[in-house]
């Protein structure tokens, strides 16, 4: 499998993890160190992966449960070597947002390891 297919399995494993409200998903989707950080209404929010992976756990019943609409979107994929970066838009609680991931390949795997995200606004 391509290096460009394999980042794009890692993106939609980190998109189910939300949408499925998948603790394990998140976990397989990022590296063990990477942060998530970004602006909601409330101001900064910065998480480790047990952090990440304990939110979308705790958003029941899921997304997917409820019928919402399922959207992700790969606006622009970057490799270069062994790292890569990615902008995607997606639909999470409610909200249209706008993520700069940048995703590193180790042991022959990629993993995101570190997640930018912005609200563009309500979903569509």
């Amino acid at each position: 499998m391509s290096d460009e297919s394999q980042i794009r399995d890692t993106i939609q494993t980190y998109f189910d993890s939300m949408y499925e409200s998948s603790a394990d998903k998140a976990r397989a989707a990022f590296h063990p160190n990477a942060k998530i950080t970004g602006y909601l209404e409330d101001g900064l929010h910065e998480m480790s992966v047990e952090d990440f992976a304990g939110f979308v756990a705790s958003q029941l019943p899921s997304a997917k449960d409820n019928g919402e609409t399922a959207r992700l979107e790969i606006l622009s994929l970057d490799i270069a070597g062994n790292t890569a970066a990615a902008r995607i838009r997606d639909d999470y609680l409610g909200l249209t947002f706008l993520d700069s991931i940048s995703l590193l390949k180790s042991d022959g795997n990629w993993s995101i390891y570190n997640k930018l995200f912005h609200v563009e606004g309500p979903a569509a």
